[in-house]
């Protein structure tokens, strides 16, 4: 989303059998790199990032950065022996 030389993105939940630029199951919220304040940058719906994050949604290392600046924890890799 966005236009020329100002990006914005939104944060969704995708099927992995879905193409790139397909269809979200849902939107979790967004991110707007350009903006002045850090705090206003991104914008996730918490309940929603658990939910998914619990059923085995696997994020993106800049989604997991956003994830990580909201506070929300992150699950635990289990090791396999």
């Amino acid at each position: 989303m966005g236009r020329k030389n100002r990006p914005y993105y939104r944060v969704g939940a995708f099927d992995n059998r879905t193409r790139r630029e397909g269809k979200a199951i849902e939107y979790l919220g967004t991110y707007d790199p350009l903006n002045p304040s850090e705090d206003a940058q991104y914008s996730l719906k918490e309940d929603r990032v658990k939910y998914w994050l619990s059923v085995g949604a696997q994020p993106s290392e800049t989604v997991r950065s956003l994830i990580r600046k909201s506070g929300i924890e992150l699950p635990q890799k289990k090791h396999k022996k």
